[in-house]
């Protein structure tokens, strides 16, 4: 079965990874699960998190429709952990050969991140899935525009920054797919009530759908 094949698909038919990046375990489970609610079918909890592994162990096991990751993978270490905690997704700040290594002996998608056109390059020829421009913020939907001019054979998902409001832009400067984490992640709600992340997932992803038909 190629499992890979269709956890990459996941992410190409949403166009979207979530980052969740929560100081609170339960927190992070609890707006991940709301997220998935609203559509998201992709998404990484970072080593950050406190008890990550348990985090992403859970939500793999309760959503096995749902590519459950693990982020800020900065070695071999962490991402065979990953792996055995559930994860089917490793995505890394920067490149780590030795994070892809594992992702691709185990088949799971990996996603490295990169800042220059030399850095985009050594991810794809690292073996990297997708590359995550990082921080998209400082860069912009131009700066991707020109380098995918001679690099547009490269898979890039820009992280940071994106909202329903700009990611048209990057759509149309020939991205692949972005990543978004505040706008859903922290979207202002009562305690115990997750319901405005669900909300929040369902805008975003609304707003991905509207760029990408445009």
């Amino acid at each position: 079965m190629f499992t890979k094949l269709q956890r990459l698909q996941a992410i190409a038919d949403t166009g979207v990874v979530l980052i969740v990046r929560l100081d609170d375990a339960e927190e992070a489970y609890q707006v991940a699960t709301a997220a998935i609610a609203g559509g998201i079918r992709a998404l990484e909890i970072t080593y950050s998190v406190p008890n990550a592994l348990r985090v992403i162990e859970r939500l793999a096991t309760e959503h096995p429709d749902v590519v459950v990751g693990a982020g800020t993978v900065l070695d071999a270490q962490a991402a065979y952990a990953a792996i055995q905690a559930g994860a089917q997704l490793l995505v890394s700040p920067n490149l780590s050969p030795e994070m892809l290594a594992v992702a691709n002996r185990y088949q799971a998608v990996s996603i490295s991140g990169a800042f220059t056109p030399t850095e985009i390059v050594n991810s794809a020829e690292a073996g990297a899935d997708l590359v995550k421009l990082f921080p998209a913020e400082v860069l912009g939907p131009q700066y991707v525009k020109s380098v995918l001019a001679p690099l547009g054979h490269i898979p890039v998902a820009p992280t940071g920054g994106v909202t329903p409001e700009n990611v048209g832009e990057w759509f149309a400067a020939g991205v692949s797919a972005v990543g978004v984490g505040s706008f859903v992640t922290k979207a202002e709600h009562a305690p115990g009530d997750y319901e405005p992340v669900a909300i929040a997932a369902k805008t975003f992803l609304a707003a991905v759908d509207q760029a990408r038909a445009s």
